[in-house]
């Protein structure tokens, strides 16, 4: 479980591929790897993997090809910077919303606004998630737990203060970014129960 409160935008160090698998190794800051173990879950842009190596502070993870089709770590190159979450552990603080670090899918930033002391970013709203996006929801947006300040038709957009931008990689947000974005879980459940009993009652 993660927080969607990201720790650090970190970069990547290296990147090896091979057939339907990626190894990604990152230098991870030093607040980050007291008791990082081997099998442990990070999130990386909101997508839950698993630590397979640890040298001091090289942490390496292995993408395999699912998460390479759903998520937008398709896209990284060698210096790509990624949002980095370790897992919650319990007596945590839930800063943000709960996280599974399941990605749904990748929607692309439409557009950038920049009044003083603030970022409004705008992406598009696809079809498949029009059910789960509402004024004041929650979203997760590489990882980040955000507020849904507005929807349009085929818009949405977040607020982002100055800290955020300091400390993740909305920091260099662009149009035509491709952003993960993971469904809140209990938005997704109430939504997906109330659509099933419609359609029951309207088959009854």
């Amino acid at each position: 479980m993660f927080t969607g409160i990201v720790q650090s935008a970190v970069k990547i160090e290296r990147i090896e591929k091979k057939p339907g698998l990626w190894t990604l190794t990152l230098v991870l800051p030093q607040q980050l790897i007291p008791g990082l173990t081997i099998g442990a879950s990070v999130a990386l842009n909101g997508t839950c993997l698993t630590v397979t190596s640890i040298n001091n502070q090289h942490v390496t993870f292995d993408v395999m090809m699912a998460s390479l089709k759903l998520t937008n770590l398709q896209s990284l190159e060698e210096g790509s910077l990624v949002n980095v979450e370790r897992a919650a552990k319990f007596g945590d603080d839930i800063g943000g919303h709960q996280l599974s670090g399941h990605v749904h899918g990748i929607v692309k930033v439409v557009e950038v606004e920049r009044p003083e002391n603030n970022c409004i970013v705008w992406f598009e709203l696809l079809d498949k998630f029009k059910p789960y996006v509402f004024d004041k929801g929650y979203i997760g947006l590489n990882g980040c737990s955000l507020t849904i300040a507005q929807v349009k038709e085929d818009r949405f957009c977040v607020y982002l203060i100055p800290e955020t931008l300091n400390v993740t990689t909305y920091q260099n947000v662009q149009v035509g970014d491709g952003i993960n974005l993971e469904i809140d879980s209990h938005t997704q459940a109430v939504v997906d129960t109330v659509e099933r009993l419609l359609k029951q009652k309207q088959l009854a």
